[in-house]
């Protein structure tokens, strides 16, 4: 008997072939994204080129075997990650691929977000090996050209999410950008004539609030205190920033717009115009403090380039006293180093330029781990409810004035201008924290020493 075999119908054809079409963009368009997708409701950085390479690596391998279409895969979750982290802590990609070397020096398991990033992560590159066991090779012109609209359609998406929101992400130093620093708009370095101490502090993550009063209200309330104006002139502002904390001190000590590893090969010339090395020119001492490891950013070895003559880091604290605390970046007490900032300025036999890069405020701040951030309410009742992570900072930040104001308010506290600066705007993964800050500046607070003290 003749059995009659029914050639495939058009229906057939196109229901196999969108079916390939379906699994291919389940893939390089959904999974591919999703992690990201769902930060939209909270924010985070512009994905555009993340987006499109995602679609153009899914349409070059879908006909290759599936070994090299997962390792295309983890290549492009790679790439997005690593831009989605640049974007959000305001790094160039370059300074964020350098940094990596040094990511054995950070604790991401003391973070709850990171432990949840890396699960998911982890989850969507398993979960894609499988999924590509499906025939993802469709071959009809219409579905690229549909693949090619919905690529494009989702970074359409995402640039309307973010609308409003993209100053607040990738900020490198545009070329020719006018230069402005704390140090610069204070005056601080003009006052280098050997009659006193001067003192710079960079704060981690310290940011110029934005269209909200309780923050405004809290910077610096400390320094609105009768003991501090008797002995100081205060005076405060804003300084344009860019990229990181690295940057921040390039910003500050080196008078550019940069980062450190310019500064690692370069000869004398490049550190020329660091105000240590200027302020040793002068006759000062020149010391610097840091709550964190001395090989973490190769401080150990560009600080003496650019004039530093003695390095505490956090190993250097803790044996004078200092309690550690905890966090991503885990290393000394802040609230503890003032005291022996004021301790190097006593004994001082000649004047001194004291450098502080405090530590702890460094995001995500975390609710235990010796950093007196439990109780936040005693900080601002409206703070704790409506920003939680924020009011952890201010926790952090009044723990360090207070301390700072007790010495710097002292008797034997010898003559010193002090300047306060931000690095940059916290890098909050939402939204909601971050767009209580300026994402262009950074506050500082300048204490001009009126000189009635001896100086020591």
């Amino acid at each position: 008997m003749d059995i009659a075999i029914e050639a495939p119908t058009s229906r057939h054809r196109f229901s196999s072939e969108f079916k390939k079409f379906l699994n291919w963009a389940l893939v390089w368009v959904v999974l591919a994204n999703i992690p990201f997708m769902a930060m939209w409701m909270v924010g985070a950085p512009p994905r555009t080129i993340p987006i499109a390479l995602a679609g153009l690596f899914g349409l070059i391998v879908k006909r290759m075997p599936r070994a090299v279409q997962w390792c295309a895969f983890v290549a492009v979750m790679i790439f997005s990650l690593l831009s989605f982290v640049s974007g959000l802590f305001s790094l160039t990609l370059d300074s964020l691929l350098y940094s990596l070397q040094f990511f054995a020096e950070i604790k991401p398991s003391n973070s709850m977000e990171y432990i949840a990033a890396t699960v998911v992560m982890g989850g969507i590159l398993i979960g894609s090996w499988f999924l590509l066991k499906r025939d993802t090779n469709f071959s009809k012109p219409l579905h690229i050209l549909l693949g090619g609209a919905l690529v494009f359609g989702l970074v359409g998406a995402d640039a309307a999410v973010g609308e409003g929101m993209r100053g607040h992400y990738f900020r490198p130093a545009p070329v020719g950008a006018s230069f402005e620093s704390a140090v610069e708009k204070s005056g601080f370095a003009a006052r280098a004539d050997g009659k006193r101490h001067l003192v710079l502090i960079m704060v981690e993550s310290l940011g110029l609030p934005k269209n909200n009063q309780a923050m405004a209200d809290k910077l610096f309330a400390y320094y609105n205190d009768s003991a501090v104006n008797a002995r100081y002139d205060v005076s405060q502002g804003s300084s344009l920033y860019y990229n990181s904390t690295t940057a921040g001190e390039m910003r500050e000590l080196c008078g550019r717009w940069g980062d450190y590893y310019e500064l690692l090969n370069s000869d004398d010339a490049k550190t020329a115009n660091c105000l240590p090395v200027q302020l040793v020119e002068k006759g000062y001492a020149t010391q610097a403090m840091h709550s964190f490891k001395a090989p973490f950013f190769k401080r150990a070895t560009w600080y003496p380039k650019i004039g530093f003559q003695k390095r505490e880091f956090a190993a250097d604290l803790e044996k004078r006293g200092a309690e550690w605390c905890g966090g991503v970046f885990s290393g000394a007490c802040d609230r503890q180093v003032p005291k022996m900032l004021a301790e190097n300025l006593k004994r001082a036999q000649q004047p001194t330029f004291q450098y502080w890069l405090t530590l702890n405020t460094h995001l995500p701040v975390p609710t235990q781990q010796n950093l007196n951030t439990g109780n936040c309410e005693k900080v601002s009742a409206e703070l704790a409810r409506d920003y939680p992570m924020i009011c952890r900072q201010f926790s952090i930040f009044d723990d360090i004035d207070q301390a700072l104001i007790k010495e710097i308010t002292a008797d034997d506290f010898p003559e010193a201008d002090i300047l306060l600066v931000g690095d940059h705007m916290p890098p909050f993964f939402d939204r909601h924290h971050r767009s209580q800050f300026d994402p262009e500046r950074v506050p500082w607070l300048y204490l001009k020493a009126k000189g009635s003290q001896p100086k020591g």
